[in-house]
């Protein structure tokens, strides 16, 4: 099970429930269509929340893509999930509550970069044509390689992501700009930028004096987290035309954590995710 608990938690689980509704909706008057949903973080299925003295169980994404029957159902869904455990605890959830969902469901134990290239191999193929993809990549750090997004570039997807600004990006950019390796590999694979660009974005050299004469030193931006949600937009227009602007999730002392984007290449799907997502920034 995820368990990241909040308030913010249930609220991803709304929009992006909102969104399927409504993208369904639409795709009911195009039966010719096939409608698959690629979950690249699957889980159990449930969400353990804690409350005060007691923990209770929430739908998780999965659950609920499979309970939708109207407007229309998915045609098929596709479920990765690393860990054996949660994917046989969300395959015995599906056989237990949607038994009639199991021949058009695959729940796979894969790396999720390998899957989402199979999935741009699989709609590139000329007999998968008739295909479109609801997406939700919804990974609890900095899983997602750029390169593996990029193999979704002109395809039929709508996708909403979570993006780790503040607990991933963030965390791993030095005040002094003394990046370790380890840490610049990782910004770098995230990003798909190189030491140069990331120092550019995240970084300003200031002249000081001091006692010994003028020295230039390294300070990192004060608003990296904003810094970073912008670059990661921009970075996703670079594979789809439309992005949304983002659900913005804090913790409990207002500290941003995540930034959580819808990305197509529709303009009524960029529509329809504002229009979802506006109300939910006024809480």
């Amino acid at each position: 099970m995820k368990d990241f608990g909040g308030k913010w938690t249930t609220q991803k689980i709304e929009i992006f429930v909102k969104y399927a509704k409504a993208y369904l909706q639409i795709m009911k008057n195009h039966p010719y269509w096939k409608i698959m949903y690629f979950d690249g973080f699957a889980g159990s299925g449930e969400i353990e929340k804690s409350g005060n003295s007691y923990n209770t169980l929430i739908e998780g994404v999965a659950q609920r893509m499979l309970s939708i029957e109207h407007p229309r159902s998915f045609d098929m869904l596709y479920f990765v999930e690393k860990d054996t455990d949660k994917a046989k605890r969300l395959k015995h959830l599906i056989e237990e509550q949607f038994p009639d969902k199991l021949n058009i469901t695959h729940i796979v134990t894969e790396d999720f970069n390998k899957k989402l290239h199979d999935l741009a191999n699989f709609l590139q193929h000329p007999n998968n044509k008739k295909y479109k993809v609801l997406a939700f990549i919804d990974p609890y750090g900095m899983q997602v390689k750029w390169d593996s997004l990029l193999a979704l570039k002109n395809l039929s997807i709508d996708m909403w992501i979570l993006v780790p600004t503040g607990i991933g990006v963030n965390r791993l950019l030095k005040r002094n700009g003394k990046i370790s390796k380890a840490f610049l590999d990782k910004l770098k694979i995230f990003l798909g930028l190189d030491e140069h660009e990331i120092n550019d974005c995240f970084y300003k050299t200031e002249t000081v004096n001091t006692l010994f004469g003028k020295e230039t030193i390294t300070k990192k931006e004060e608003n990296a987290i904003s810094k970073a949600a912008e670059l990661y937009k921009s970075r996703l227009n670079e594979i789809f035309k439309y992005v949304s602007e983002p659900f913005i999730m804090k913790n409990t002392k207002g500290s941003t954590m995540f930034h959580f984007y819808m990305a197509s290449n529709n303009s009524t799907a960029q529509k329809i995710a504002n229009d979802i997502v506006k109300p939910q920034l006024k809480h």
